[in-house]
């Protein structure tokens, strides 16, 4: 057996094995490992004296130094703070409120409130599960179809994956080496281009249907604006000014990512304390969270480094290259083909696999069709979105499952989230349509490449 096939068989048994349940990162170490002793092994040598070891270590030192990944668990602090504040309940409460007059108010609310909670934390578990808990009784409660309010909460929660400061932006840009700083302002107008999309879906559908999505009953004594006013300066407006800080001082070269985000954490704490809902427990969790999923991403990143390299020195690349190649596609059928497959594995696998495995197989292939990894990117970021709304390993779904009420079924959930998923498709085709959507703020605040 050539080494070439031996390197697809690794691949092929990473995926069996990670199907069947064991942990990702262990798994790539393991195979890693495993198949880079023979890659290595040499006659008569003595058991640790193999180079995989030494490539072991080596990429451990990588990934700890790598500074792209430092902002990670600052970032996390702060969504996690932030989520554990109740900022997310007067946000909600406010919008609600202030979007009162507007076609399915409850609906616009929750969106806008994922939206912007989405520029303080890109934990999708978390926020699906805190917009389930808060905004799904009472989407019920109002009448709301079980399966808009499903998707509603379901789509709105995944849209951290790609607005800024998104945990898997960070990831893709070091595996792709590629700067943070442009990636973030790429990713900002097509995340908010893909709530707004998800917004209007929802306002016409209340219009056209207005069983879907009833109005709320006018209550006796409304608020004033002035009083809406007092309610967004007390939520939405913090909030918005840290965050706009934080970004702000990427997007304007004020602060390194890690700068900023060690300010947003600190930030997020003082925000928590103006609101006094600092608690010693809430605190603990926090850094609990943030040690447990920061550990998480680092394991990932060994394992996959290791993994990679010993599918590269195996051949595997260069066969999938060749392969590729061998189809003389185009590159608009190449990049159909690529989002196609990562739609797929959308399914059995999270985006976190997706992306520190699977990804660096496409990269070295983009500059043969003349594709910008930075706009492959953005709309990588925007398909993994589906892996958490697509059955059967929809996560999103299966979140919001755990929290619904016992008469909402996951097929309900599932229905849901399907026209949420075309207007997925629907914004990717926009980006490639018209590409200055991902290109012109990068452009206009560092300059065309």
């Amino acid at each position: 057996m050539s080494e070439p096939v031996i390197a697809l068989v690794m691949l092929g048994l990473f995926v069996f094995v990670i199907l069947i349940g064991f942990p990702v990162a262990f798994t790539l170490m393991a195979m890693g490992i495993m198949f880079g002793y023979y890659a290595y092994h040499q006659p008569q040598q003595a058991m640790f004296d193999n180079r995989v070891f030494d490539l072991l270590t080596q990429n451990t030192f990588s990934v700890m130094n790598n500074d792209a990944l430092v902002s990670i668990p600052l970032f996390l602090m702060m969504g996690y703070v932030i989520e554990r504040a109740n900022v997310l309940d007067r946000l909600f409460e406010s919008l609600q409120i202030a979007a009162r007059r507007i076609p399915a108010s409850l609906a616009v609310a929750t969106l806008l409130t994922c939206a912007l909670f989405a520029t303080a934390t890109g934990i999708v578990g978390a926020v699906v599960t805190l917009m389930g808990l808060l905004a799904y009784p009472r989407m019920l409660k109002a009448g709301y179809d079980v399966r808009l309010a499903s998707g509603v909460v379901c789509a709105g929660g995944c849209l951290g994956i790609l607005i800024p400061p998104s945990i898997m932006l960070i990831v893709y840009a070091a595996a792709s080496s590629i700067s943070v700083v442009r990636l973030y302002a790429a990713a900002m107008i097509p995340g908010f281009l893909l709530a707004s999309l998800y917004i209007v879906y929802v306002v016409v559908l209340a219009t056209v249907k207005p069983g879907a999505a009833p109005p709320l009953p006018k209550r006796e004594s409304e608020e004033t604006f002035a009083q809406v006013l007092v309610m967004l300066l007390k939520s939405f407006f913090p909030l918005a000014v840290l965050m706009l800080s934080v970004l702000g001082a990427i997007f304007f070269g004020v602060a390194t990512p890690t700068e900023a985000a060690s300010v947003g954490a600190f930030g997020a704490l003082l925000l928590a304390a103006g609101y006094r809902s600092l608690t010693w427990r809430g605190f603990k969790e926090s850094v609990y969270l943030t040690a447990r999923t920061s550990a998480m991403v680092c394991f990932l990143f060994v394992g996959s480094s290791t993994f990679a390299a010993i599918f590269a020195y195996l051949g595997g690349h260069v066969m999938i290259k060749n392969f590729v190649l061998g189809l003389e596609m185009s590159p608009l059928a190449f990049m159909i083909v690529s989002q196609i497959i990562i739609f797929l594995l959308g399914w059995p696998l999270e985006w976190t696999e997706i992306i520190v495995i699977f990804i660096p197989i496409f990269l070295p292939l983009l500059p043969h069709f003349g594709i910008d990894p930075l706009f492959f990117g953005i709309l990588v970021a925007l398909n993994l979105q589906t892996a958490f709304l697509s059955p059967p390993m929809a996560m999103a779904c299966y979140y919001l499952k755990g929290i619904a009420p016992a008469r909402v079924t996951l097929v309900q959930i599932f229905n849901g989230c399907y026209p949420f998923l075309g207007l997925i498709l629907v914004a990717m085709f926009m980006l490639y349509a018209f590409p200055e959507l991902v290109y012109w703020l990068p452009n206009q605040l560092y300059g065309s490449r």
